[in-house]
């Protein structure tokens, strides 16, 4: 199984390259969703990496692909921008799910 990157900038994926990780940079949401079928045609790919961007943009593709797909598994990543959630997301994710504060 191999990771796959769609991305909404060069810079990303030049980063993911160097970790050995193939991709493609979109911009429009034509774009992605070629790219989402693309890469749920190809049974190689068991885990596909998405800059947080697109689920910003367009939630209604993102979400679908979640929904309709069991793999590969998608995953939203940073992008070169950081990411739009708060500096404490993590411990306050596992805080809320244990019912403890961290």
């Amino acid at each position: 199984m191999k990771m796959y990157l769609i991305s909404d900038n060069v810079d990303t994926l030049t980063g993911m390259r160097l970790a050995g990780i193939e991709g493609v940079v979109v911009h429009e949401k034509d774009e992605l969703k070629e790219a989402l079928d693309k890469a749920f045609a190809d049974t190689d790919i068991g885990i596909l990496l998405l800059t947080e961007k697109f689920g910003r943009e367009f939630p209604d593709v993102v979400n679908a692909a979640k929904l309709q797909h069991k793999l590969p598994l998608i995953i939203d990543v940073p992008d070169r921008h950081g990411s739009g959630r708060r500096p404490d997301f993590i411990t306050a994710y596992v805080g809320e799910a244990i019912g403890l504060k961290l």
